[in-house]
């Protein structure tokens, strides 16, 4: 059977960043074939042209399609299951789904429409990335623009009118599987650890809270988290009951240099280290690691003594897979990771961890 295409909800209020985020990830997706489904209402189809307009080859025009006639939730069967359909009928699927939905909807309903037997044996949710303008909750609002938000609400009929702003995040916190700090060079360094250390209070154990400015997250980090999240929905159950929805089960071409900095703010080195003895205490080794220094991804490959194919381990904050995958033949036996994080890193405490 083919393996099921991955798709990544991007959810978070009107302008926390979600469009920032998701062009940056466009304009250096290494190749990588993405198609998007929008779901955003207030500035309708500005998302999408601001989107289609960023020519870049990997996105094209028919790539972009946007679901307009109110909150995805509510519209599953008639609206968003055949937009999927459509996608995955084509001649050449797309290598994965990116879907911005408004933080108005709750997150929850979509990832269990992925259920749905038409589309749950061909598509799975990699991941959930709730993003946050860091300066905002940081402030105790939960969007710069809470008017603004609350005008977004009003035009959709479908959408629960009633529930805080508040009870609406804390459960997008709740289904997160990564949550991103945008415009997290706003903050002082106290406010914004501050910040990350509350979000990740409230998150889900082993949820990466990440910090970004102008959305700029390697693409890397932002796909291939291989959640499945729509076969874990017990752990990210709505916080708060919305009555509303309760009947509804079923190379880098930057041109704005005042940013260049932003790519400095994560980092990747290589760890070389001889083979390894036992696969199973290794994987548990690099998961320590992991969680010692907040490490964000960790990919490579493993010499085991004895063995003629190679381990491959890809981890994923904490949870780490190792797999046989290929004979070395006359390639070295060596072992060589990968490590992704924010930077700051310590190098060589993580170098000296791995190695041990």
């Amino acid at each position: 059977m083919p393996a099921k295409i991955p798709a990544t909800v991007v959810t978070g209020f009107l302008g926390a960043g979600k469009t920032t985020l998701i062009r940056h990830m466009l304009e250096n997706a290494k190749g990588k074939k993405i198609a998007l489904i929008i779901n955003e209402f207030g500035d309708l189809g500005v998302d999408g042209d601001i989107l289609k307009g960023c020519g870049v080859e990997t996105c094209t025009d028919e790539d972009v399609m946007e679901l307009s006639n109110g909150c995805i939730c509510c519209t599953v069967a008639e609206d968003f299951v055949p937009t999927l359909e459509k996608l995955l009928a084509r001649d050449v699927p797309p290598d994965h789904i990116v879907i911005e939905t408004s933080g108005l909807a709750l997150p929850q309903p979509l990832v269990r429409a992925f259920q749905w037997p038409e589309i749950s044996t061909r598509v799975t949710v990699d991941g959930v990335v709730t993003v946050v303008d860091g300066k905002a909750v940081s402030e105790g609002r939960f969007a710069h623009d809470v008017a603004a938000v609350d005008a977004q609400r009003k035009m959709d009929e479908n959408l629960d009118h009633e529930t805080p702003l508040s009870e609406l995040f804390d459960d997008q916190i709740a289904c997160a599987d990564m949550i991103v700090v945008n415009k997290s060079d706003l903050l002082g360094d106290a406010e914004s650890d501050a910040l990350v250390a509350t979000l990740s209070g409230e998150a889900r154990q082993g949820v990466r809270v990440v910090r970004t400015s102008m959305g700029a997250l390697p693409v890397e980090v932002l796909l291939g988290q291989g959640a499945g999240a729509e076969d874990d929905m017990e752990h990210r159950h709505e916080v708060h009951h919305h009555h509303h929805h309760d009947d509804d089960e079923d190379g880098d071409h930057d041109h704005d240099h005042h940013h260049d900095h932003r790519h400095d703010e994560f980092e990747s080195f290589v760890v070389e280290r001889g083979e390894i003895a036992d696969p199973k205490a290794f994987a548990e080794q690099v998961a320590d690691v992991i969680r010692a220094h907040d490490i964000l991804r960790l990919k490579g490959f493993a010499a085991v003594t004895g063995k003629p194919m190679r381990l491959t381990l890809q981890a994923v904050g904490p949870r780490v897979d190792t797999y046989f995958d290929a004979p070395f033949g006359t390639a070295p036996r060596a072992t060589r990771l990968v490590v992704i994080g924010q930077a700051g890193l310590d190098r060589s405490a993580i170098e000296t961890a791995l190695t041990a």
